[in-house]
């Protein structure tokens, strides 16, 4: 596990646990599975992430942790000392491992996203290698990619957001090549804690009950399992731990809003009143604080 923490402080949200996944596929036969119980609204998701690519500078001025972790992504496939002609990155957002990857590992880019707002954001920016784009969303049955067709699927901090993961992750097996290679990166653990205690003990305190305000996260424990279940092999997970302090909560939740990044949970309510608010940032400082006056996120 690494810790470390970044400043100077304005910098951008970087959830406390990332869980990086590295497997190989095998042949097997297996239903994606139907979820029991929708947990995100994928809608409102795609226009938070459409809210956030409007206001470009403030969406970029919060890219550090997309990008980070997709240079380690990146390093992970150069690893594997191969190239994969037909690459396919899943919760693209604004092309971060296109901006690592050149023609030495892949051949074709396949860039998709929920939002294509913020897919084409930097559009007209230079990037190595080619690439064609699509905003197919998938978590659902509709698979966009035949069976055996891609060398290698990415996925850089989207795989939260899936309301079947256990579907998903079949869906992407069946469309590797039987020697074909998943990456992932996804947020999970504890993360965001701080936040989550602080906002459940000043609704609490103020309204005399709890609603959910940050989403859940998957075990990392779990993981090995759902992609044994997939049809995996040759899986490897591992955690690693990034803080980063801040002023204060209020500029964990901006900066969470400005990554597309705020609650997106189906049964979530419209809004928090100001003053439940103001008592979750106290109880933040009061908890969580530094020495400093920072809070870490």
């Amino acid at each position: 596990m690494l810790r470390h923490t970044v400043q100077p402080l304005r910098l951008s949200l970087a959830p406390r646990l990332l869980q990086r996944t590295l497997t190989s596929s095998r042949p097997v036969s297996r239903q994606p599975t139907s979820p029991s119980l929708l947990i995100f609204d994928r809608e409102h998701k795609r226009l938070q992430k459409d809210r956030a690519a409007a206001d470009p500078t403030s969406s970029r001025e919060v890219d550090y942790l997309r990008d980070e972790v997709a240079r380690q992504l990146v390093d992970r496939l150069r690893d594997i000392k191969r190239r994969f002609p037909t690459l396919v990155e899943l919760g693209a957002h604004s092309g971060h491992l296109r901006r690592h990857v050149n023609r030495d590992l892949t051949d074709r880019i396949v860039q998709c996203d929920l939002s294509s707002g913020i897919l084409y954001r930097d559009q007209h920016e230079p990037a190595s290698g080619p690439a064609s784009a699509s905003t197919a969303p998938f978590d659902r049955n509709d698979n966009p990619f035949p069976e055996n067709s891609l060398d290698a699927v990415v996925s850089n901090l989207s795989l939260h957001w899936v309301n079947d993961l256990p579907g998903a992750l079949i869906q992407i097996r069946r469309s590797l090549v039987p020697d074909g290679m998943f990456l992932g990166a996804m947020v999970g653990g504890d993360s965001l804690f701080e936040l989550r205690t602080s906002l459940q003990l000043a609704e609490l305190e103020r309204e005399g009950g709890m609603s959910p305000r940050v989403s859940p996260m998957t075990d990392p424990r779990d993981m090995s399992d759902l992609l044994a279940r997939a049809g995996f092999a040759l899986t490897t997970v591992d955690v690693d731990e990034i803080v980063v302090n801040y002023p204060s909560a209020l500029h964990v939740m901006q900066d969470l809003r400005a990554m597309g990044e705020s609650n997106a949970i189906i049964r979530r309510r419209p809004y928090l009143p100001r003053d439940t608010l103001m008592a979750a940032t106290s109880i933040y400082q009061a908890l969580h604080g530094n020495e400093d006056g920072t809070v870490p996120a």
